[in-house]
């Protein structure tokens, strides 16, 4: 299915680039691809989880044999768009902070190596440890490096130095790499001395007006959808969030995913204001439409990721964004986008005056909407993949 807002002509083309690099496959043979790296086809929990479920079942269109790896549970099974042509298998490791990546994207990989498909994409760096058991069994591989991980303020020292070797693992012994953004193809460069293909997020116009949630009102509330993670500003939002909240009503989703202070932090303020609604991790794609289309502002604090699906599906969404200012957001949101540094006094000033603004509103929904077409939209996202792919096919 054709998203609204995706280049056609473009598609086209690139569709018609794919078939012609079929010449000197076996064209009785359906190519076949594992995807391994995320926790599974269909999860909720992020990014590479929102991306295979767009993937999988346009490579299976596009006449692919898909096997997706996942994680024990953390699966969507009676999710109503769940694609039954997409095989679904269950690796085993570790469900830790600190090593779940690790342990699962060996046993995935050791699978993927036993079971040879023709083409491996793989989600995460941490997985380049593991890549040396796909190239000796002649399976190329396309590696989404995803954002900077060594510089992410979740991780200890020691995470960030595994992250990092698992880097340069990865640029040694990958095929080809994905940049989720230009940022981040500059950083691989200057670092690794690498290039590969962009190919950032996208974002699902909704198909009309979504009913509002529940006690909220049109563009009077702002709204946050992150993992509560240091590096997504969360600290300084619940701060900000204290003096909004006197004035405007704010709605924050996600959480941790393990518990800890944040979330502790987030529970704390809500229960002393009732115009601070913690909604918690949600799973239903249209809710979180709902949100972003209804929101005064949206405030994207990620500092470190590339391009963010969730940013990208906010601007789908035609939500008014206040973001942290990054060259990473700048990149996605353009010369129009409204920024913000990161303390807790700037994000509640910025917030405001957008709040106040139904002007400015406007200004950025409509910057939001039109930035969301061509590049952003999951068609030319999921064509682009599966071009990469099907060079792959031709690899030695």
């Amino acid at each position: 299915m054709t998203h609204p807002g995706a280049d056609s002509s473009e598609v086209t083309k690139k569709s018609t680039e794919a078939k012609d690099l079929l010449s000197g496959v076996n064209a009785s043979n359906r190519p076949t691809v594992a995807i391994l790296g995320t926790r599974g086809y269909p999860s909720y929990y992020g990014g590479f989880e929102t991306a295979v479920r767009h993937i999988a079942p346009y490579l299976v269109d596009a006449g692919w044999d898909v096997t997706v790896y996942g994680r024990p549970g953390a699966t969507n099974d009676d999710d109503p768009d769940i694609d039954a042509r997409v095989v679904r298998r269950t690796s085993w490791g570790l469900d830790t902070k600190s090593i779940s990546t690790l342990s699962f994207g060996l046993t995935s990989s050791l699978d993927v190596a036993q079971r040879r498909p023709d083409v491996a994409l793989v989600m995460n760096v941490a997985n380049g440890f593991w890549l040396p058991f796909l190239r000796a069994r002649g399976i190329p591989s396309l590696v989404n490096v995803d954002g900077i991980e060594w510089d992410r303020a979740k991780w200890g020292r020691v995470a960030k130095s595994v992250f990092h070797t698992g880097a340069r693992a990865t640029a040694k012994h990958a095929t080809r790499l994905v940049y989720d953004s230009h940022e981040i193809a500059r950083r691989w460069d200057e670092e690794f001395h690498t290039d590969g293909a962009f190919i950032p997020y996208g974002g699902v116009r909704p198909s009309g007006v979504l009913p509002i949630e529940e006690g909220l009102q049109h563009r009077r509330y702002v709204l946050v959808v992150a993992r509560f993670v240091p590096e997504n500003t969360i600290p300084e939002f619940i701060e900000a969030a204290r003096g909004i909240a006197e004035d405007f009503d704010v709605v924050i989703v996600g959480s941790t995913g393990y518990g800890g202070e944040l979330d502790e932090a987030v529970g704390s303020l809500a229960a002393t204001s009732d115009r601070v609604h913690w909604l918690g991790h949600i799973k239903d794609d249209n809710r979180l439409y709902s949100l972003w289309q209804h929101a005064g502002a949206y405030f994207h604090g990620h500092s470190v990721g590339g391009t963010n699906p969730a940013l990208v599906q906010a601007m789908a969404c035609g939500s008014p964004v206040v973001a942290r200012d990054t060259p990473y957001n700048r990149e996605v949101l353009g010369s129009l986008g409204k920024f913000s540094p990161p303390d807790a006094t700037s994000i509640e000033h910025a917030l405001r005056e957008v709040m106040n603004s139904s002007n400015l509103q406007e200004m950025l929904t409509a910057n939001s909407l039109e930035r969301s077409l061509g590049d952003y939209s999951w068609e030319s996202v999921c064509s682009n993949y599966e071009l990469e792919l099907r060079k792959l096919l031709r690899s030695p």
